[in-house]
């Protein structure tokens, strides 16, 4: 079988991805697919880092501000669009270069894991989002813990969102979600990754997380979330959970002062990332990347490995 070439640009966010992917696309004649489960959304610019509108002129860019944010969309959504964009751009002679954040997104993709219609009820995943607000995570993994506790034993209390998908997937389909990630591991991908995570010290990371933030603010993140509860979007919609969207609306709706809030997007914002470097150094196929010789390394293994 003649695998597509695919590299990927991983790792956490305010790690350098967007420059790396960039710089990658314009030396080996690419186009970018984003891995990014916030930047889907229309409307939601700087509190999901979205590439600005020059660095989006340097090269092509796919998969981002697409989706209203009241819409419904799923990983299932995700990996079916990106087949075909990257099948687009690789028909056209050019390079596909996935450049994101979100794990299950990018895994979904590389591991061409399969998803049916079958699998996905979005009335039971609104009444599983209700369940969770009344009574919390722990009761949707007492549940999820009946018919799967594998998966129940790997999540957090407070990754909802996965919890939901699991019991959905289970509840549609009658195989345990974990059951199924086993099985897709057998099966051979259409890929040919070549992946990268640029690798910051923990406080170097983290203080760029709070630079960012701090760039948002500036930017006008509070005007931002403010425009959009005025077309009417609320916080129990997933996109206006959002780190940084979630926290402005408790502001913006007097719960919190500014500086409460601001200080609760970094503190979110370095968590996530932490979880996003625990989901990706599990994964023994991508390159860590010394931040000061990024674009050095990884131009010098794609060569090397897709022949170019």
């Amino acid at each position: 079988m003649n695998k597509i070439p695919l590299v990927v640009i991983a790792g956490p966010t305010a790690s350098g991805k967007t420059r790396l992917a960039i710089d990658v696309a314009k030396q080996f004649n690419g186009e970018i697919v984003s891995a990014d489960s916030m930047q889907i959304y229309k409307y939601m610019n700087i509190g999901t880092a979205k590439p600005t509108a020059a660095e989006r002129a340097e090269c092509t860019h796919h998969l981002i501000d697409f989706v209203e944010p009241d819409a419904e969309f799923s990983v299932a959504d995700y990996t079916a669009l990106a087949h075909k964009v990257i099948a687009d751009i690789t028909a056209r002679g050019r390079l596909a270069v996935m450049c994101g954040g979100t794990g299950l997104y990018i895994d979904s993709v590389v591991n061409d894991v399969p998803f049916g219609e079958q699998d996905t009820d979005y009335e039971m995943r609104k009444q599983l989002n209700d369940l969770a607000e009344r009574e919390g995570g722990e009761r949707l993994l007492e549940i999820l813990a009946e018919f799967d506790p594998v998966s129940a034993q790997r999540l957090h209390p407070n990754n909802l969102r996965r919890i939901i998908r699991a019991i959905e997937f289970y509840r549609t389909t009658g195989v345990p979600i974990s059951e199924h990630q086993e099985m897709t591991k057998r099966i051979e991908s259409r890929y040919e990754p070549v992946m990268f995570c640029i690798n910051h010290t923990r406080d170097i990371l983290y203080e760029r997380i709070n630079i960012r933030v701090d760039m948002m603010l500036e930017e006008g993140l509070a005007d931002e979330v403010k425009s959009l509860m005025d077309m009417g979007y609320t916080k129990n919609m997933n996109s206006m959970k959002g780190i940084g969207y979630k926290e402005m609306m408790t502001y913006l709706n007097g719960e919190c002062t500014l500086e409460e809030a601001v200080e609760a997007v970094k503190q979110g914002t370095r968590r996530y990332a932490k979880r996003q470097l625990t989901w990706f150094r599990r994964n023994k196929r991508i390159i860590s990347l010394d931040p000061e010789k990024a674009w050095l390394a990884a131009s010098q293994v794609i060569s090397d490995r897709l022949n170019i």
